[in-house]
C-alpha cells in the first residue's frame, strides 16, 4: 500500500464512517480482512547461505522449534515470538463502471496490531463492526419459500405412494 498504516483510533473512526456511508447508500460492500504480518522486526541474524561445515548428529534435536530447518517447508508456522497482524478494510470499489480503470475513490484503511494489543483491539473492532451492521436488511427469502412450497404440493412426496 502506498499509504502508511493508520493508528488504531484513526482506523476505527474511518471504519465507522465507511460502514455508515455504505449503509446510507443502500448498497455496496465493505471488505474486512486480516493477516499475519510477514515483516517482523529483525531480532536475530538471517540464516546464512553457506553455514560452517555440517556435522550430522542424529541424537540432538534443533535447539528451538522455530529454528529454520532447510527440509521443513512449514518452518515459519512457529515464529520465535508472536508476529503483528495487519487489519484492512476497503469499500470494494476496485474499478470504475467501465471495468478497465482503477477507481481513485476507493477507500483503503489498514492498521498494524502488535501482539500485546490484540485483545483490546478486537474488543473495540467487534463493537465498531456490530454498530455498523445494525442497519443491514434481512434477506428476502419469500421467493425461495414459495418455490419450495410448490415443489412439495406439485409432486409426490417421499412418504406418499403413487396409485
Amino acid at each position: 500500500m502506498a499509504k502508511a498504516h493508520l493508528s488504531h483510533d484513526e482506523f476505527f473512526t474511518q471504519l465507522a464512517t465507511l460502514l455508515e456511508n455504505t449503509q446510507k447508500a443502500g448498497h455496496g460492500s465493505v471488505h474486512l480482512n486480516q493477516k499475519r504480518s510477514t515483516s517482523s522486526p529483525p531480532t536475530s541474524s538471517p540464516p546464512q547461505a553457506n553455514p560452517s561445515p555440517v556435522t550430522h548428529d542424529t541424537t540432538s534435536a534443533p535447539t528451538s522449534p522455530a529454528a529454520k530447518v532447510p527440509d521443513d517447508p512449514l518452518w515459519d508456522l512457529h515464529p520465535p515470538e508472536p508476529l503483528p497482524i495487519i487489519v484492512r478494510a476497503t469499500d470494494g470499489k476496485s474499478t470504475k463502471n467501465d471495468k478497465k480503470t482503477k477507481n481513485p475513490d476507493k477507500v483503503k484503511l489498514s492498521t498494524v496490531v502488535q501482539p500485546d494489543e490484540i485483545e483490546g483491539f478486537f474488543a473495540r473492532y467487534a463493537d465498531v463492526c456490530k454498530a455498523g451492521m445494525q442497519g443491514l436488511k434481512k434477506r428476502d427469502r419469500s421467493k425461495r419459500k414459495k418455490d419450495k412450497g410448490r415443489k412439495k404440493k406439485g409432486g409426490a412426496g417421499e412418504g406418499e405412494k403413487k396409485a
